[in-house]
């Protein structure tokens, strides 16, 4: 008799869908479901009162952030700074990030920032991509681990996962290392998760 696959298999089948799925749909798609995510982010309560924001820069078939790097402080709240992560052989290291500083191309041609890393504990909100999530907050990355290592170095920051409305799952496989978000931004959808419970909409 075959073994039953594991946790880990089933996540890496998923994955390897949801990835295909998300690189099919049309640029168009993508950008619009960025720019309504974006204006959510802009105005999320969340996000208010937060001095250091830990932001990212996107692939081209992830939610696209790049309006909220670009910009210029007097369109933030006051004192905002935002932040970008980096990697750095096997961890994230969270650098500082002034808009219109040009980006390196970095791991796989990810779009990184220049600088000196500085203390993750300073961070205290984190908006963070992913494949998918589950309405409980379980997130579903790209197989490597560099968030989940990252987050809980992030003492209580507030955790925002962003993706398209279509991959919001219920069916996402978790294991006990996976990270997961407090506040989940869609297209169509805020998504919260209390402390302890299930998730509530609004």
């Amino acid at each position: 008799m075959d073994a039953a696959p594991s946790i880990g298999d089933a996540k890496r089948a998923l994955r390897q869908a949801l990835l295909a799925e998300r690189r099919a749909l049309p640029p168009s798609v993508v950008a619009e479901g960025s720019r309504r995510i974006v204006a959510t982010l802009a105005a999320l309560p969340e996000l208010s009162a937060v001095r250091d924001v830990l932001l990212y820069a996107a692939d081209p078939d992830e939610v696209d952030l790049d309006p909220l790097l670009a910009a210029p402080p007097s369109g933030r709240p006051s004192g905002r700074r935002i932040l970008l992560p980096r990697i750095e052989g096997d961890e994230l290291v969270v650098v500082a990030h002034n808009a219109g500083t040009p980006l390196a191309t970095g791991y796989r041609g990810i779009r990184e920032p220049v600088g000196d890393p500085i203390d993750p504990s300073t961070v205290e909100a984190v908006v963070v991509p992913g494949v998918a999530f589950g309405p409980d907050g379980v997130r579903l990355g790209r197989g490597a681990g560099f968030y989940d290592r990252l987050l809980p170095q992030l003492g209580a920051a507030v955790r925002i996962g962003v993706c398209l409305e279509a991959f919001v799952r219920t069916d996402l496989p978790a294991e006990e290392h996976d990270a997961a978000v407090d506040v989940i931004v869609t297209d169509a959808s805020v998504r919260r998760r209390p402390r302890t419970g299930s998730a509530a909409s609004a």
